[in-house]
């Protein structure tokens, strides 16, 4: 809480500003967040294949200009000439985290969804489940977790150190860390925007005088500043949650990971 000269104290936007009351029937502002963008993200492919033609529209384009970013910037390069059967979720997580995070800095949304842990979460468990399920089905049961914990090229000496670490940081730290890297990136950049907008408006509108009005003015055009940097931030947490998952992937798929 900051002591200002004013009637008015400014209190600091925390935790509390992510929780959201119910608008009908238990719906919270990110359940209609994720419902709306799922939407449009069906709506925007299914109108962009709709008519496929050898000259696409600009609908087709777009949605095969962002196909064969996925497939040839991450499965490919990722996880090789495999990857080309891992495109649809990729390229599926991809949007939705996308249209999820961007949903932060469009008006009347005002919040990326997955700044709420479950969504997040909920990629990340299936991220888990693909590569172990992948790395099982091509290496055996047995084989998968001998190469993961025991790789070729260690000296037998650190076995005993470093099989524990590569089984915690495969099963158990790598679905964690995908989790808690986009949650708390979204979460923070959301905050630093609403103390930018909310200092700034308290600034002009209550404390007032040169020190209020410039201050404030400088607080609104910072804001203003890190809305399109916090859209950068948003492409990128995106981007690098699914190169993580094509990542992980490819890496079950070796005998050396």
């Amino acid at each position: 809480m900051i002591a200002l000269p004013s009637s008015e104290e400014f209190h600091s936007p925390g935790p509390a500003d992510f929780e959201f009351p119910p608008f009908v029937a238990g719906i919270t502002k990110p359940m209609l967040i994720v419902v709306v963008g799922t939407i449009l993200i069906g709506v925007f492919f299914f109108l962009a294949v709709r008519r496929v033609s050898i000259v696409p529209g600009k609908l087709q384009f777009a949605a095969e200009g962002f196909y064969g970013f996925v497939r040839n910037s991450i499965a490919t390069d990722a996880i090789g000439r495999e990857g080309i059967k891992y495109v649809p979720y990729l390229a599926t997580a991809f949007a939705f985290l996308i249209t999820m995070n961007i949903a932060g800095i469009v008006p009347f949304a005002q919040f990326p969804a997955s700044a709420r842990i479950a969504i997040p979460m909920f990629l990340a468990l299936i991220t888990w489940v693909i590569y172990n399920y992948v790395g099982i089905k091509r290496q055996g049961f047995g084989g998968y977790f001998k190469n993961m914990m025991f790789p070729a090229g260690v000296p037998a000496v650190i076995y005993p150190i470093l099989a524990p670490i590569e089984f915690l940081s495969t099963v158990v730290f790598r679905p964690i860390t995908l989790t808690l890297r986009l949650t708390f990136n979204m979460f923070a950049g959301h905050l630093v925007l609403l103390l930018c907008i909310l200092g700034g408006e308290f600034l002009l509108l209550h404390v007032g005088g040169l020190i209020g009005y410039s201050a404030g003015a400088v607080a609104i055009l910072f804001g203003i500043v890190m809305t399109f940097f916090e859209g950068f931030v948003q492409l990128l947490q995106a981007y690098v949650f699914v190169l993580l998952s094509a990542i992980y992937s490819g890496g079950a798929l070796t005998h050396d990971h």
